[in-house]
Formats: structure tokens, sequence, C-alpha cells
């Protein structure tokens, strides 16, 4: 047999072997596929930095466990890049699951990596609102109509952070991790056309595509997918070179794609290659055997002459 056929004819066993080595190698050995942010995600990572420190910021979990590995790493990044820039955020979900996301960096981040901030005076759980869009509607109109407290019902007036916080106006600017409705999307068309706030964000890379037509009039930046958490995170790391021996999800989750990616290119290019160089090989064994028999008639011929 000749090597393209046996190439065209390789057991699909030894394909799903090579995958699960490109996912499995790269997870063990952890290198970091750094990437240069897009300006898309550049833009949000700018806006942040130039925001006066101190700035409120309005951050919205829309998504819940189930898009965890693409979105939490662009939450710990906007939070650490805000704690870093002493910004004060306000956590909220539109999601009911969104909650226990929240928790994950009011309990486990903030604790371990900014020790001296403090709740209520740093940050804040505003907590699950139901409404869909129409919760966002309200806010903008009269905010405290549908948050008078936080998410252990301690009243707004009783908490540093929130205590001038009338209106959604307030906040410097919003930014929304979304995977599905409500989120961004309602952000934007209820909050930011509306109340002209800077709206911003992330979307798994499903949701995302829906949300690049409002960049740039309407949306101030966006993240999609763990790609553009990645990218987040480089830019956090070029800036502030103190992460860079941090834990960052995203660049690390790259590592596998990266290298499946290429894996599957190079499959594809293989046997593209083997499938050319197999027809090239069989029409050149057509001609030769076409010629041969040309020949074999045309000396039939003269011996009957």
């Amino acid at each position: 047999m000749r090597i393209p056929e046996s190439i065209l004819q390789i057991d699909r066993r030894i394909i799903f072997l090579l995958i699960g080595a490109a996912v499995c190698i790269p997870l063990l050995l952890k290198p970091r596929f750094q990437d240069s942010p897009t300006p898309i995600v550049q833009s949000i990572f700018d806006t942040v930095e130039r925001l006066p420190a101190g700035s409120r910021v309005f951050l919205s979990f829309d998504y819940g466990p189930d898009t965890a590995p693409e979105l939490d790493p662009m939450a710990k990044a906007l939070v650490r890049h805000a704690m870093t820039r002493d910004h004060e955020v306000s956590f909220f979900t539109l999601f009911p699951e969104g909650v226990g996301q929240i928790k994950k960096i009011t309990d486990n981040l903030l604790p371990v990596e900014f020790p001296e901030k403090t709740y209520g005076r740093d940050f804040v759980n505003l907590g699950y609102k139901a409404g869909l869009g129409g919760a966002i509607n309200t806010m903008v109109v009269n905010f405290r109509t549908l948050v008078n407290a936080d998410a252990e019902g301690t009243p707004l007036d009783n908490l540093p952070i929130t205590a001038d916080v009338d209106e959604m106006v307030d906040y410097a600017i919003i930014l929304s991790l979304t995977a599905g409705d409500p989120g961004l999307k309602e952000w934007i068309q209820f909050a930011g056309d509306i109340a002209g706030i800077p709206v911003m964000g992330g979307g798994t890379a499903v949701v995302a595509p829906e949300l690049y037509p409002y960049y740039p009039q309407q949306l101030i930046g966006l993240m999609g997918g763990l790609k553009g958490a990645s990218e987040y995170e480089s830019a956090l790391v070029d800036r502030y070179p103190a992460y860079r021996n941090a834990t960052m999800e995203a660049t690390m989750r790259m590592g596998p794609q990266v290298v499946t990616h290429v894996l599957i290119v190079l499959l594809v290019l293989l046997g593209n290659l083997a499938y050319f160089l197999g027809r090239s090989s069989r029409s050149s064994q057509a001609g030769r055997a076409g010629r041969a028999g040309r020949a074999g008639q045309a000396d039939q011929a003269d011996r009957r002459h």
C-alpha cells in the first residue's frame, strides 16, 4: 500500500488519541499563549484604566454555572483591574444563578488577593432582581425603587459605597457578563441608550456575534468567549507586571485550544496532500497503462500486416 493511501485510511481512533493528547498535555504543562488585545477588548481595558480612582463601577453577572468556564475568567480579570485602580464595585445579577457566581468573587477572590478591601466601602453585593429588561428600566427611572438594600438586606444608606447612590447615572460605567437574555443587550437598550451610561462587557462565544453590531456606537467594548477573556488578561499583565505570576485562567485554557487547532489544521493539510498525491499517482498509472495498451495494439496490427 502506498503512503498516501495509508494516510487516507488511518484509523479514526488514532486521530481521537491525538486530539486527546493535544488537550491533556497542555492542561498538564500549562503553557501560556499570551494574546495581543484586539481594539474591541482594549477599549474596555482603557476605559476602566482611565476612570479616576474611586469611580463607581456597576458589574452585572448575567450568567450561571453552565457558562462559568467562559465568563468567570472575564469577571476575575475585571475585578482585579477595578480593585487595582481603587474603583468601587457594585455586584449585581439578572440571573438567579448569578448569585453564586458573585459569591465566588466576594468570598474567594477578594479576601485572598485584596484583603485590604472591605465590604460596604470598596465593594457591595446588590444581589439578584427579577424582571428581566423591565428591571433595568426600573433602575434607570428610579434606582431605589428596585434596589434599596444589598443582598443581605442591609439598607443602602447604611453602606458607605451606596449611601449617595440615588440613580443609575451615579455609576461611571456598566459592565455586563452575559450568557443570553437578559444581559448585555438589555443593558445597552435600557441603560446605555436611555440614560447615556457607558456600557461594555463580555459574552460567551455563542452570544458575542449578536452583540458585535452594537460596537462602537452603543457598546464601548466586548470580550467574546475565552479568547476575549485571554486578551483582557494579557492587557492586565502588560500594564501591571505584578499579575504575571497570577493564575490567569483564560490564558491557561487557551493552551489546549491553540494546540488542538494547530493539530486539526495539520491533519486537514496532511489529508488533502495525501489525497492529491494519491490522485496524481493514480493518474500516472492510468496514463502508463493506456500508453502500454495502445503500444500493444500497434504491435498486433504490425504483425497482422
